[in-house]
């Protein structure tokens, strides 16, 4: 008996046609959705700040690896 999804995964499903694969990838992705189960990690989603920080780093990068690029309009 397979033990690990790894195993499942080349024991079984590997062995279905690739349109057997997207129906049971469609019913596992529907289930969950149907589950209420949380399955975001919140503490992996991007806060404001994160977002912010990271416009503002690539704006600095962009102006160092572009220096002589005119500015937008």
């Amino acid at each position: 008996m397979p033990t690990t999804i790894q195993e499942i995964y080349t024991q079984f499903i590997s062995l279905l046609s690739p349109s057997d694969r997207l129906r049971l990838a469609t019913l596992i992705l529907n289930n969950l959705v149907q589950s209420n189960t949380d399955v975001v990690d919140e503490s992996d989603t991007w806060t404001e700040q994160d977002q912010l920080d990271l416009a503002i780093f690539s704006t600095q990068y962009a102006a160092t690896a572009y220096p002589d690029s005119q500015e937008m309009d």
